[in-house]
């Protein structure tokens, strides 16, 4: 995703983790996605017909539900003249707070971070949030080449979907048996127009991924025979792009094939690249932490936080386990206030320190966002750790999910 900050990204799946934990007692909650180009007249338009046609519906309590969720929709929509430049998404409908009769309405309406190609309208017992879910797994770009003596394809794979970039023919000869020298001069042209053919690769891929080196992940090359190693081994492509070469893959196939034989045969190759970085700079701070010369390694709650406050922090690890929230608490006799992490709910049960009036809660946030926000703030790097590797569950486990590797050190 492009132009999205690491507090962004995480709200956004805290955002579909939310959404996707609602559901309705029918068919009953409306999913919109209006792309920037849909007209808000024909939305409109539609809805009016959806609001006519859901009067057939045979459960009153669902035809009741549904018709309100659409009467908002119609009203929120009222409020664009045309759709944000990413589209508009629209989210309504009862949701149950425990038994019947419980149900209240809620609404969501927001941009996404990236465009809506498609417009949809969905009744459902939850919400339809694919497409959503698809734009967090776009942020990856790999590159992936099928070479052999024959032809090539350039293509990028974004989250699920591929996109062929440039198709290329050789006209290599094939082989010829001529005898004496006129079989040696053949054999030196066959060898030629393959060196050529290879330069002209090496120049489609230099203009595929120079233009997106900073979200590349990773290149990939594929196709039959050595071709492919003698591509990487020459000096056909950018250094910027050669680096990023994470393996290379036998194919049965070229073309369109082959792009995705490919992408099968490198999965774990590509999918051990989010674990490969999450490994290293776990290890990276847990290397800091037992360099008794160092010790660029701080961990902690209040002592990471001291260090972000100070500019200190260079990275910030976070556990993406953390569900701990910060909580301000308010006397609501003098004003006193005090910012607490709560681990039960006695914990927020006190008084006041200055008039002993009982304390009042003023507000909560996120924890991780708290310290995401502090992070941007002061220009530190920020890293969302899973637990899904051995080194995030230890993050997690015996340093409580905060930790950061320092700038400096701090006595």
């Amino acid at each position: 995703m492009e132009d999205i900050s690491s507090k962004e990204l995480y709200e956004f799946k805290k955002m579909i983790k939310n959404l996707s934990e609602k559901k309705g007692r029918g068919t009953e909650l409306v999913s919109v996605y209006i792309p920037h180009d849909k007209q808000i007249s024909d939305v409109a338009k539609q809805m009016r017909d959806e609001l006519g046609q859901s009067a057939n519906i045979k459960s009153k309590s669902t035809r009741k539900n549904v018709q309100s969720a659409i009467e908002v929709i119609i009203q929120r929509i009222r409020l664009f003249k045309q759709a944000p430049e990413n589209g508009l998404v629209l989210f309504t409908g009862m949701i149950p707070r425990g038994g019947p009769g419980t149900e209240k309405m809620e609404t969501y309406v927001f941009e996404p971070p990236e465009s809506i190609p498609t417009y949809w309208y969905i009744c459902d017992s939850q919400f339809y949030l694919e497409p959503l879910e698809e734009m967090i797994a776009e942020r990856d770009v790999y590159g992936i080449a099928v070479i052999d003596r024959k032809e090539a394809t350039i293509a990028t794979l974004k989250g699920k979907r591929v996109e062929i970039i440039a198709t290329l023919t050789s006209g290599v000869p094939g082989k010829h048996k001529a005898g004496g020298q006129s079989q040696r001069r053949f054999d030196r042209v066959i060898e030629d127009a393959a060196r050529e053919f290879l330069k002209r690769i090496g120049r489609h891929v230099n203009d595929a991924y120079l233009p997106i080196k900073d979200d590349l992940r990773g290149v990939v090359l594929g196709g039959p025979g050595n071709t492919k190693i003698d591509f990487y081994e020459g000096d056909f492509m950018q250094y910027e792009i050669k680096d990023k070469v994470i393996t290379t893959v036998d194919t049965s196939y070229t073309g369109e094939f082959g792009i995705r034989e490919t992408i099968e045969k490198a999965s774990d190759a590509l999918d051990e690249l989010d674990v490969i970085k999450e490994k290293k700079v776990v290890s990276r701070f847990l290397k800091e932490l037992i360099d008794d010369k160092s010790g660029l390694a701080s961990y902690g709650e209040k002592e990471v936080k001291r260090n972000l406050q100070i500019g200190a922090v260079d990275t910030l690890l976070l556990s993406e386990g953390l569900t701990l929230e910060s909580v301000t608490m308010k006397c609501p006799q003098c004003g006193w206030e005090k910012v607490i992490i709560p681990r039960k709910s006695a914990d927020l049960d006190f008084k006041c320190e200055n008039c002993n009036e009982q304390m009042k809660e003023e507000s909560r946030e996120d924890l991780v966002d708290v310290f995401v926000e502090m992070a941007e703030e002061v220009g530190s790097n920020v890293e969302l750790i899973s637990t899904e590797t051995d080194e995030g569950v230890q993050l997690y486990r015996a340093f409580g999910g905060i930790a950061a590797i320092l700038r400096y050190h701090i006595s």
